[in-house]
């Protein structure tokens, strides 16, 4: 393991970063702020004279917080922080309002502008008619205040006749403005200047210019007036000084189609304001309560998660370094999801690796004990042979060592095809073989040559026209047969037949070898599968067999999810008639 800091005495770069630190040299999600939730390893180079240290022994190191989790919470959290992002554009539901408002200033508007050309109009059809100022301020102020906007009438050459912002007459000039409260600016708090920060920002897009208010204003000060002066209803949202938006309608006032004046409504925006405002709080408090159900079922998610992987993580380091004792994977309670299919894997795993550590360990003392043999006899006849002058007795103990070395050339030749066995098996693609076809070769060899020079005949059943299918290598399988005829040619008197036939049952093939000889022990039955096993008749020649050919055998056969198992034919009264291997193998295609 890398360590976190250098040990040598090289003085760091400039900008003082380490050499290698990924801070600098990283892919950039593994820089600034994402450290955190993508944590890295730093690599530091060892000193030129420094070899590489032996690895520690024991548990992997402690996490104070798992990056796993990390990363549940960022996801999760994302999209809610997303939501909580949006109370900032809430461009369309504000634009909806002021065109709400818009239209309703124009509505009444039109509704004020009409009567005031019907009640503050002195003239009749034949005379020109003329606005009454005082009839119309006093019929603007009734009319407006009610519904809380600013209406100023200007007359058809441009100049202001009444604004009901102004109370009394114009000398005075009263303003009357709703005041905050003393302690308003102290108490606002951080959301809502925030919030009249971002309205600042975003009002920017959504005004046609800026708004000014001008003294003794006339029509030309404000363009949409003059609009409405030509007889066009004109509205308008433009930005005041202090940040606020100001609506305008502009109406015009007419008498028999004629122009006599223009209307203009204002309103601000601070009803719009208030509820976009009571928006943004309502989505801040549901992403507020949302952030924090996510964030509790996230550390429950990761916590089902990390926590159990954590722990099998412990337990395969408990694998690699246990030494005495098959270390144990313990239940993950009932879980029925991939970390439980993951533990029940490695339980699985660690089972078939203590048993195929444990049948190495047997399997390197059996052939021990076996080359142990034929050693002691090589040494021993070497060491008479140096010493005695007599040829016959020296020729008698040259035959010894021959046939010591035939033997430890047998056993070398299947302790080597044994070992490498289960590793050619599975590196092999495995392929439909017919077992039918496989027999009727193997049988036609042995009739051939072997069966045919010790006075035994090998006779197969009839197969019919169908395939015998299996999954598998036709080597190996071939190797099988020819081990199992091979041993129950060995046990044949001459002059027998040795049967050997083939049958679908279900979902298996099996082949059956029966032979006419002594039988097997009942009590060896299991035991002749065993390796070094050697029980040979007794006018064989000792150190012919090696012993592992049935072991092989069964070791080829279980790879490829068959069986084989040996038993006795007997007569209906208990006599043997010979011994009959079965060798059960999957259908292919089942």
């Amino acid at each position: 393991m890398a360590s976190d800091t250098d040990t040598g005495t090289a003085e760091p770069p400039a900008g003082g970063e380490e050499p290698g630190s990924t801070r600098l040299n990283g892919p950039w999600w593994r820089r600034g702020a994402l450290a955190w939730l993508f944590p890295a390893r730093r690599r530091t180079p060892a000193a030129p004279d420094e070899r590489p240290s032996a690895p520690v022994r024991g548990q992997r190191r402690e996490r104070r917080f798992s990056p796993l989790t990390r990363r549940i919470l960022l996801m999760n959290m994302l999209p809610i922080a997303f939501l909580a992002g949006g109370v900032v554009f809430l461009g369309d539901y504000e634009d909806t309002l002021i065109d709400a408002e818009l239209e309703a200033l124009t509505l009444q508007g039109e509704v004020l502008a009409a009567g005031l050309g019907e009640s503050a109009v002195r003239g009749s059809e034949t005379t020109i008619n003329r606005l009454d100022r005082e009839l119309a301020n006093q019929l603007m102020v009734r009319l407006a205040a009610p519904i809380g906007v600013r209406a100023r009438l200007f007359a058809e050459t441009g100049e202001t006749v009444g604004d009901t912002r102004f109370l009394g007459d114009r000398a005075r000039r009263i303003v009357v403005e709703s005041l905050p409260p003393p302690d308003a600016g102290v108490s606002r708090g951080w959301f809502t200047r925030l919030n009249d920060e971002i309205d600042r920002q975003l009002r920017v897009a959504r005004s046609d210019g800026d708004y000014t208010e001008v003294a003794d204003a006339v029509a030309p000060d404000y363009p949409w007036v003059e609009q409405a002066l030509r007889g066009y209803n004109t509205r308008t949202v433009r930005r005041a000084p202090d940040g606020s938006l100001i609506l305008s309608a502009a109406i015009p006032v007419q008498r028999y189609k004629q122009v006599l004046g223009a209307l203009m409504l204002q309103r601000d925006d601070r009803d719009i304001a208030a509820r976009i405002r009571l928006v943004r709080i309502d989505v801040v408090r549901i992403s507020a309560v949302a952030l924090a159900a996510t964030v509790l079922l996230s550390l429950f998610l990761a916590s089902t998660i990390a926590r159990p992987i954590t722990r099998l993580a412990r337990a395969a380091d408990r694998v690699r370094l246990a030494r005495d004792s098959k270390p144990t994977i313990g239940p993950l309670g009932t879980r029925d999801d991939e970390i439980g299919d993951l533990a029940e894997a490695l339980r699985s795993m660690t089972d078939a690796l203590w048993m195929r550590m444990n049948a190495i360990e047997s399997f390197a003392a059996d052939v021990a004990h076996e080359l142990k043999n034929p050693l002691t006899s090589l040494r021993s006849a070497a060491e008479i042979a140096v010493r005695i002058d007599d040829p016959e007795k020296r020729a008698t103990l040259m035959a010894i060592v021959l046939d010591d070395v035939d033997r430890l050339n047998r056993l070398i030749t299947d302790i080597s095809d044994s070992s490498r066995l289960d590793a050619e098996l599975m590196r092999g693609e495995l392929a439909a073989v017919d077992v039918g076809a496989l027999l009727r070769s193997v049988v036609e060899a042995y009739n051939a040559t072997a069966a045919a020079a010790s006075g035994v005949r090998v006779e197969l059943h009839p197969l019919g026209g169908q395939p015998f299918l299996v999954p598998g290598h036709e080597g190996r399988y071939g190797q099988v047969l020819r081990n199992v005829v091979d041993n129950a040619i060995s046990f044949s008197p001459p002059g027998t037949t040795i049967a050997v036939g083939v049958m679908r049952e279900r979902d298996r093939v099996v082949v059956t070898v029966d032979d006419q000889g002594p039988g097997i022990p009942d009590a060896n039955l299991e035991a002749i599968f065993r390796r070094f096993y050697s029980e040979r008749p007794a006018a064989e020649r000792f150190g012919r067999h090696s012993g592992l050919g049935l072991s092989i055998c069964r070791q080829i056969v279980e790879a490829y999810g068959g069986t084989i198992v040996a038993a006795n034919r007997k007569t209906a009264d208990g006599a043997i008639q010979g011994a009959r291997f079965s060798i059960a193998l999957p259908a292919a295609g089942r």
